[in-house]
């Protein structure tokens, strides 16, 4: 029989794990699942903890099962216990807790104990827990390595102890450890029972993808969809959102319709059109951003929406007046070159649309977030596509509106 060089089998584990991580956690699962339990295991103990709780989830149940198997028993006890949280949970982040002492075991024999622990897992704290696994302190390093061995460890141990609850979704438990900063947090359920561990790390890997996936999900790219994934998969899931955009700039082209009679009256309003809705939309697109910025990193306090609004629809009108006086220069120019009979009027009119556009826009770019995650989705979702569809409504509808009533 032909005999494989170990290196050679390295090197084609590492390109599994590779090619696993460019892939959505369904992605994943599919590559995965023609594998044997150990090259599963294996993998995924290369993967972050909430992502491999993902995979898990889409592996058929008896590759699943395989995984569980092979992989050492505290950590698939560990993904189990993940498995019972939602997704977006600190919950399903967890690692598995080794180093855990009753408070009478003293500081000589949690040493002692470190000895054989850290050869299989990266250890930072001691964790103290009664017979009922509750979390009842910590213990440094430092407070384990300068106390008399013959000590307690709950005479060593530190009592306030910071704690990160398992049901709490990820953006809520990044609100809370922002200023903390430390390495790994104890995370307990409600009757403040250890159910493992979370690193910092994870957790901000985690929301960085998060905002990474954000400018995709507002033009319609899934957040699970990754370099690589197979285009079909890509096509299945890009195709509805473009399908949507096309409907909804029927819209528009449908406002342009009403109001042909105008546009052939005065053909130079169709020069203004894109002008419009370009800086309209710009306005749109600017309180998007600052919107979905402040409720990614929090800003957004219940109640400060109205006054959020009020900004954003302030900074409009004074944006499209702006804006809108040059491009007003900019028609009466162009009318009284090709002999216009209503230069001034038109003039006023582009002035008068740009000032309302702006302000609807400013106005869009803060609601459609809001509305959206009001209505219980993510609120970047598609949002550039909804705020685009309304800006552009919005700039052409009033100016050809403004000019089929004020120019005659």
């Amino acid at each position: 029989m032909e005999s494989i060089d170990r290196p050679t089998i390295q090197r084609s584990a590492i390109d599994l794990v590779e090619e696993v991580k460019l892939r959505a956690p369904q992605g994943a699962a599919e590559k995965l699942a023609h594998y044997g339990g150990a090259e599963v295991a294996a993998a995924l103990l290369k993967l972050s903890p909430g992502f491999t709780q993902d995979v898990l989830t889409y592996l058929p149940a008896e590759a699943r099962e395989r995984a569980l198997a092979a992989a050492p028993l505290e950590i698939a006890r560990q993904w189990q216990r993940n498995a019972l949280y939602e997704e977006g949970t600190i919950g399903r982040m967890m690692e598995p807790l080794y180093a855990a002492f009753p408070p009478q075991a003293t500081v000589g024999e949690a040493i002692e104990a470190l000895h054989e622990l850290v050869k299989h897992a990266f250890i930072t704290y001691i964790y103290v827990v009664d017979a009922d696994e509750r979390l009842l302190g910590i213990v440094t390093m430092r407070d384990l390595l300068f106390n008399d061995h013959t000590r307690a460890l709950r005479d060593v141990m530190l009592t306030e102890v910071f704690a990160l609850h398992a049901p709490t979704p990820l953006d809520e438990a990044m609100k809370k450890v922002l200023d903390r900063h430390y390495p790994v947090y104890p995370v307990v359920d409600a009757e403040n029972r250890i159910r493992g561990l979370v690193r910092g790390q994870s957790m901000f890997e985690a929301r960085a993808f998060d905002i990474a996936a954000q400018p995709g999900s507002m033009v319609g790219v899934e957040k699970e969809e990754r370099m690589g994934t197979p285009w079909q998969r890509s096509l299945v899931m890009r195709h509805p959102w473009l399908q949507l955009n096309l409907l909804t700039a029927f819209l528009a082209a449908a406002v342009v319709g009403i109001f042909q009679d105008t546009i052939d009256r005065l053909v130079i309003l169709a020069l203004f059109l894109p002008v419009l809705a370009g800086q309209s939309g710009n306005t749109g697109c600017q309180a998007l951003a600052v919107t979905l910025r402040g409720m990614t990193i929090g800003e957004l306090k219940p109640g400060f929406a109205r006054a959020l609004i009020s900004k954003e629809a302030y900074l409009g009108l004074l944006n499209g007046a702006g804006v809108g006086l040059v491009a007003a220069i900019g028609m009466f120019v162009t009318a009284s070159s090709q002999n216009s009979a209503h230069p001034f009027l038109l003039a006023f009119v582009v002035f008068m649309a740009m000032v309302g556009s702006c302000v609807a826009s400013g106005l869009s770019g803060a609601m459609v977030p809001l509305t959206l995650k009001r209505l219980g989705f993510d609120p970047a979702t598609a949002s550039s596509i909804f705020l685009t569809t309304a800006t552009d409504v919005v700039s052409m509808g009033m100016l050809l509106g403004l000019a089929a009533l004020m120019v005659r």
